[in-house]
């Protein structure tokens, strides 16, 4: 069966998540396999690389469609998307070997996340607006404390329900752009809620309300203290999927 690797922009505000689910069809996963279905028939399958939650965002989603027509991918970008919402969007579409899977074959996923200083008229549904004055240095130094091997449990919804807290993080930086705070994280795979708890306990300590040692005591002591700082979804953003370096397939078609 033709396997396609799609890659898809999207602002997550008015959907409840990627992951399709049964008691709504508004996710974004919902309506990308009702347009792909269109264009491909009844029998393709969509599957995306990371299951943002309600109301975030995506840069570069990555997506696999597995449909028994074949067609060409400029044609692939230009169908869906004339059946897709304003707000979801393919960037480009390229043919994959038969057994790539969007998930699976992810070596690992980036998150960024916009903090901004100042009230805007223009990005409010994508950054989180702080009005205390933020000490991003302090935030810094405290962001490398989550690199490494680490158990995540005091930064995630329902621990006790999830398979492993443990998660690999590549990076984990803080750096100023303009009149926002930007806050990347890169690792194998995330907790549900584990950035938006990890960013606003990042601003607890821009704040001055928290120390180093206190961060480090969350990653060493399992508390449910994060759960009262979690950021809003507005300014989270899935940035990146990596793979690896020989990627499924060839070529791309950007539309």
């Amino acid at each position: 069966m033709p396997t396609w690797k799609l890659t898809i922009e999207y602002d997550g505000t008015r959907y409840r998540g990627w992951q399709a689910q049964t008691n709504t069809d508004r996710t974004v996963a919902g309506v990308l396999l009702r347009a792909v279905r269109e264009v491909f028939g009844p029998d393709a399958t969509v599957g995306g690389a990371g299951r943002t939650d309600a109301g975030v965002h995506a840069i570069a989603q990555v997506a696999h469609v597995k449909a028994r027509r074949k067609m060409p991918p400029g044609d692939i970008v230009w169908g869906v998307n004339d059946l897709l919402p304003h707000d979801v969007n393919v960037l480009w579409a390229e043919p994959a070997l038969p057994a790539f899977h969007a998930r699976h074959d992810a070596l690992s996923r980036t998150y960024l996340y916009r903090i901004s200083r100042r009230r805007t008229a223009f990005d409010k549904r994508f950054v989180w607006w702080v009005r205390d004055r933020l000490d991003s240095g302090a935030m810094a130094r405290a962001a490398t404390l989550f690199e490494g091997r680490r158990d995540f449990s005091s930064f995630c919804e329902n621990p006790e329900g999830q398979q492993s807290t443990i998660v690999v993080v590549e990076r984990s930086t803080v750096v100023e752009e303009g009149p926002e705070i930007r806050y990347r994280i890169e690792a194998s795979h995330f907790l549900w809620k584990m950035v938006r708890r990890l960013v606003g306990t990042l601003v607890e300590v821009g704040r001055g309300s928290l120390s180093e040692a206190e961060v480090s005591r969350f990653l060493q002591e399992k508390t449910a203290e994060p759960a009262r700082w979690t950021a809003p979804p507005s300014g989270l953003f899935l940035e990146t999927v990596k793979y690896p370096a020989a990627q499924p397939g060839g070529g791309d078609s950007k539309g």
